[in-house]
């Protein structure tokens, strides 16, 4: 071995763990700036969900009602009762669940069940919530609609909606759930879990749109639970 390359392998050595290190701090560095971004996006979504329930600031034609929380039917009812809207659409009830059903755990409830409740059977999740509520609009020739669904549920549902219908003017009304109400969610390990699930399918429905404005058409949104009951069992934060 010549001079030359005895003194270069040393050299090349010393080299490889800098390289080695450099890498890492370029990873390190990659999963902080993550985490502070996903921190930071974490509290703008804590920043959308309301704390307390606001009757809507004006009526709309139509009032929709997104299953899958507790209370959210009989608040619909009470704001169709109160002639915020002229129908309310439940989507996201049960294929073999009737208005009867309904009107078992809402008995006062019955003429406006006769005369000014749809029901949406084939919505699955709020993808199709939204699908099936641009269905009811257009059938109806309405332009303006409140929402009815739980506040964490609120910012993904408007997402959706608005997507579906851009024409359309959305009013939220946002249910508080009886835990939300008892203690502060940072304080409730189930209630932390929902609100971080419910932050990503977000996340995954804001780039879907923003991917379908581009022209790329995506698959149903991540994780997206099935609706599909008429009034559902108790979500940890309502």
């Amino acid at each position: 071995m010549s001079e030359e390359a005895r003194h270069d392998k040393p050299e090349t050595s010393r080299r490889a763990p800098a390289r080695r290190r450099a890498a890492l701090a370029a990873v390190v560095a990659a999963a902080g700036i993550a985490f502070v971004a996903a921190a930071v996006g974490f509290i703008g979504f804590l920043s959308q969900l309301r704390g307390v329930e606001t009757k809507p600031a004006s009526n709309a034609d139509g009032i929709v009602v997104l299953t899958g929380g507790s209370s959210r039917i009989s608040d619909a009812i009470e704001l169709l009762a109160d002639g915020y809207g002229k129908r309310l659409l439940i989507s996201g009830v049960h294929p073999t669940n009737g208005v009867s059903d309904i009107s078992r755990s809402l008995p006062d409830s019955q003429r406006l069940l006769t005369c000014c409740v749809d029901l949406d059977r084939s919505a699955i999740n709020t993808r199709s919530n939204a699908s099936e509520t641009r269905r009811w609009v257009n059938e109806r020739g309405f332009r303006s609609l409140i929402v009815v669904t739980s506040n964490y549920h609120m910012p993904r549902a408007i997402v959706e909606l608005s997507h579906a219908m851009p024409d359309t003017t959305l009013i939220p009304f946002a249910v508080i759930g009886d835990k939300w109400r008892e203690e502060p969610w940072w304080t409730s390990g189930v209630t932390l879990r929902l609100l971080l699930s419910e932050y990503v399918k977000y996340l995954a429905a804001e780039a879907r749109v923003r991917l379908a404005y581009l022209g790329l058409e995506l698959s149903p949104e991540i994780g997206d639970q099935p609706t599909g009951s008429v009034e559902p069992r108790r979500p940890a934060s309502g």
